[in-house]
């Protein structure tokens, strides 16, 4: 955890002594960096861990380790405010860096803090392969227990999305899982082998529900659908994992926060470098959604988690908050909007204006000279693109920040999980928006 610091970053105490020159030469090497070629395209986004879990629109580890490796020393303090998957946390970390991250979401909390626990594959597979065991005893010889364990886990509205979704003979594997999980696995073992659990129900394709397009987080139900078996996805997902499980047991060591990345509770100029990657304008993808497929099983009940879920950025909970006047780019795409929209043109008032809260806790925390990197992509909102990026840019200059360079990447749309398709006739709203994402770099 970063300790109070209020002193400048090293290169500021050179400014003055050098005539500025450090800080020139920092914002170039920024700039150039930022006009780089960022797509990443043919690497491996799923070594060291990354892709363990699903998660939508992550972006590739090579973005981050790019910009860790250009713009930070060991040992500086490397934060994500909203770190989702949690892919600049574990590259800073893997890179020596004190890597910060906050989120909201329970499900991004666990997948990052399993990534993180670097257990030891042999260890894991031989608990893992006992909790398949274990479970599989338990169905045919437990049966009424495990149907009393299932009532006593859920209340009733939880009980009635589980019923929902998830058919009777995957119900009973899932919560024989979770018995043998509990009695198998202390400490790291169980949060891996919950974030495995995770896995077999939020999946690409097929899964263990009746949703389809569940790693989309656009779930629809399929009734004539065959799920899977979740003793078996499980064993499957297991394998999976501890293949690109990496070498050595000891932990990476990383601060983890259930904060919001409004308020991070860090102290101020604390921080080194911030790479980050927000929601997108219109709140396309909906995690929650998905995420509460696999928390229901993890003991979060669904009023818990529609709370969570009315506290993201830009959700229309947040229709009564009174926002300050935004930056005029904002303001004109806003009045545009509004011509075509007013509802539309409200959930975009909120969400820049919560960014605004949110960049300007990036502001804060961060010491002078160092550079923040935002990665996001625009939206298309009733035929207007909304061009997010410059919004963003914006709103950092009016916190404070120095705007050095808004770059862009291409996206790899084989690979990349958004909720996009192939074919078909006339463009959907999320393929006329999704095919580029932008860079914005900022410094203090």
């Amino acid at each position: 955890m970063p300790g109070h610091n209020d002193s400048t970053h090293p290169a500021d105490s050179m400014n003055v002594a050098n005539g500025g020159c450090p800080r020139s030469r920092r914002l170039g090497e920024f700039r150039e960096a930022l006009r780089a070629d960022l797509d990443f395209h043919g690497a491996n986004g799923k070594h060291s861990r990354h892709g363990w879990h699903p998660f939508p629109a992550k972006f590739p580890p090579q973005l981050p380790q790019f910009f860790i490796e250009r713009l930070s020393r060991p040992g500086d303090v490397v934060l994500d405010p909203m770190f989702g998957s949690g892919t600049t946390v574990l590259e800073a970390a893997r890179l020596g860096r004190r890597a910060v991250g906050c989120d909201i979401d329970p499900l991004a909390r666990l997948i990052t803090e399993a990534k993180l626990g670097r257990v030891a594959p042999s260890e894991a597979l031989r608990v893992g392969n006992t909790v398949v065991e274990q479970a599989r005893c338990r169905i045919h010889e437990r049966p009424a227990a495990l149907q009393a364990a299932l009532t006593q886990r859920l209340d009733g509205k939880t009980r009635a999305f589980v019923d929902y979704w998830f058919r009777p003979e995957q119900q009973l594997e899932l919560v024989a899982l979770l018995d043998a999980i509990e009695s198998c696995a202390p400490g790291r073992l169980r949060m891996f082998m919950e974030m495995v659990f995770s896995s077999t129900i939020i999946a690409k394709s097929g899964g263990v529900s009746l949703a389809r397009d569940l790693a989309h987080t656009r779930p629809h139900r399929v009734l004539g659908k065959e799920p899977k078996s979740a003793l078996e996805e499980f064993a499957k997902k297991l394998k999976s994992a501890l293949a690109n499980a990496g070498d050595g047991v000891a932990p990476i060591e990383a601060d983890i926060r259930a904060k919001s990345a409004e308020d991070t509770g860090l102290p101020c100029c604390s921080v080194d470098l911030i790479v980050t990657s927000p929601p997108y304008a219109n709140n396309a993808i909906d995690y929650m959604r998905a995420h509460k497929f696999s928390l229901v099983w993890l003991g979060w009940k669904i009023s818990d988690l529609t709370d969570i879920r009315a506290r993201y950025l830009g959700h229309e909970a947040a229709a009564t908050r009174v926002f300050n006047p935004l930056p005029t780019p904002c303001e004109n795409t806003i009045a545009r909007l509004r011509h075509v929209d007013r509802k539309k043109a409200a959930a975009l008032r909120r969400y820049f204006g919560e960014m605004t809260s949110v960049i300007g806790e990036m502001h804060r925390v961060m010491k002078r000279g160092c550079c923040a990197v935002i990665v996001v992509g625009t939206s298309n909102l009733r035929g207007i693109d909304v061009e997010t990026q410059r919004g963003l840019a914006a709103i950092g200059e009016s916190v404070g920040f120095e705007l050095v360079h808004i770059g862009s990447r291409r996206l790899d749309r084989d690979k990349r999980m958004l909720p996009a398709r192939w074919g078909g006739g006339r463009a959907t709203q999320i393929e006329k928006r999704m095919h580029e994402e932008h860079v914005i770099g900022l410094m203090k």
